[in-house]
């Protein structure tokens, strides 16, 4: 898979995304930091989320009450408050690049799958929450760039539709992922790893709602090729997912020891190094 100018899976490095997500608050000064602080850490991608909230926002959902930073507003009204438009997303657009990273998003909604298209995003991701909305599932295949789609709280014939919706259209990678936040440790079942890579054929990584790094490790030792984690400027931070995502420094910590990861990994051909040469010597005489 080629996703913008980067090679994703086999011997390619791991391919690692920093999930904005909606922690900007709608703060596009927020947002244009999120980007510097993905690009500062070594990220490839940065990835935001787009949506026309009277159409994604659950109809059930869109009148309850929501206490926020800017007042008691109904869900709907809140899910407007943090959206970004045409002239954010344009400005997104002009510092990722500025930056040196790209960017994409996961759409929420049709019209979302032609405002992203628009940008000429390198990427879509598909959120667990939307794998089973065929009608988006078809809209992101048919713009063909390579999907990226998570499979959160998604049985196995879910995913089986999803994937045939769009292998016909474009390349797929499957990401494991468990939609909990914070993530147990007890939950994050990475072996699924394994099941999805030999049920799909696939591309196959690791997206994740955890606290600390140790889970993504474990990820990359057994085989994601993409790892995507929650970044944000401040943990305490309002937000639904600010207290599962990592800050800069934590994410840049996160990147250092994914490229550790994977460098001791090897080739999997036992040898003996040169550099065991004199303990050879010295202790077997």
């Amino acid at each position: 898979m080629q996703i913008g100018n980067i090679s994703v899976g086999g011997s390619s490095p791991v391919y690692i995304i920093a999930e904005a997500g909606i922690n900007h608050n709608g703060d596009i000064g927020d947002a244009i930091r999120l980007i510097d602080a993905a690009a500062y850490a070594g990220c490839q991608a940065v990835k935001f989320q787009k949506r026309d909230p009277d159409l994604s926002t659950p109809e059930s959902q869109k009148s309850l009450p929501r206490e926020t930073p800017w007042g008691t507003m109904t869900y709907l009204e809140y899910k407007k408050r943090i959206e970004f438009g045409r002239e954010e997303y344009a400005q997104i657009d002009k510092h990722a690049k500025l930056a040196g990273i790209e960017w994409f998003a996961s759409p929420w909604d049709v019209p979302s799958v032609g405002f992203l298209a628009d940008f000429k995003v390198p990427a879509m991701k598909i959120a667990s929450a939307s794998i089973t909305n065929r009608e988006l599932v078809q809209a992101v295949a048919e713009v063909g760039v390579p999907a990226v789609m998570s499979t959160g709280m998604s049985t196995p014939e879910e995913i089986d539709t999803a994937v045939g919706l769009l292998s016909p259209h474009t390349e797929i990678a499957l990401m494991h992922c468990t939609s909990t936040y914070p993530l147990a440790a007890v939950e994050a079942n990475l072996r699924a790893l394994d099941w999805l890579r030999s049920r799909y054929g696939q591309i196959v990584g690791y997206s994740g709602h955890e606290l600390g790094l140790q889970i993504s490790l474990a990820a990359v030792a057994l085989g994601a090729k993409i790892i995507e984690r929650h970044i944000t400027l401040d943990r305490s931070s309002w937000g639904s997912d600010q207290a599962a995502s990592l800050e800069p420094d934590g994410f840049r910590k996160l990147v250092r020891d994914i490229r550790i990861v994977e460098e001791s990994l090897g080739d999997g051909v036992k040898r003996v190094y040169e550099s065991e040469q004199q303990a050879r010597k010295k202790l077997r005489g």
